[in-house]
């Protein structure tokens, strides 16, 4: 069976652009492999929190010797790696907020960035820990143009998912809300059917 991850960032709610972008992408997806199980993960859930130094401590102190409170700490940071590696493929609304990606979003991804878990150090480098999936950023902007020098989210998240091994990925642009609405949505539909569909195992 297919995994398929939808991470959501936006503070809209369902009446978020690039939620309903990006699941438009996974029905197209599911609708080419309707054994495909969806798992639906909100960054705005309030298990997603900042780092604070004790999670930090908490992750590099060796399974065996984690205290019950260690334990308790990292366990939403548990959670959303096992969300991570049991995904096929996942998929990222990102809307772009003060030029970059929201906050929780940036918590996301320092709870499933684990030196060791996600990604291991070596003596030629980081090595990322979660090769083999596929990925895709429905990037949607107010009025910066993806992929434009004041774009800082695009980039970044291609960077990050590039770092845990996940190189195989996809941008759905979806620019210009601020803009004209409509058209912008218009546009975003279109790139979502001309985006590849993951190939079959």
């Amino acid at each position: 069976m297919t995994n398929i991850l939808h991470v959501s960032a936006s503070v809209n709610g369902e009446n978020s652009n690039s939620r309903q972008i990006a699941s438009k992408l996974i029905d197209r997806i599911v609708a080419a492999n309707p054994s495909a199980n969806v798992v639906e993960r909100d960054t705005n859930d309030a298990v997603i929190t900042a780092l604070t130094g004790e999670t930090v401590g908490a992750y590099y102190t060796p399974a065996e010797e984690r205290s019950n409170a260690q334990k308790d700490i990292i366990a939403a940071s548990d959670k959303m790696v096992a969300e991570l590696q049991n995904a096929d493929i996942v998929v990222i609304g990102a809307p772009m907020y003060n030029f970059s990606i929201p906050s929780t979003l940036k918590a996301w991804v320092d709870l499933i960035a684990r030196v060791g878990v996600t990604f291991k150090y070596t003596e030629n480098g980081p090595v990322g820990l979660l090769s083999g999936k596929k990925a895709y950023i429905v990037a949607a902007t107010g009025g910066v143009p993806v992929n434009s020098p004041a774009d800082f989210a695009t980039p970044y998240l291609k960077q990050v998912l590039g770092f845990v091994g996940i190189s195989d990925v996809e941008v759905v642009e979806a620019s210009g809300f601020a803009v004209n609405a409509e058209e912008a949505m218009a546009r975003a539909l279109a790139n979502v059917e001309a985006a590849p569909l993951p190939v079959a195992a």
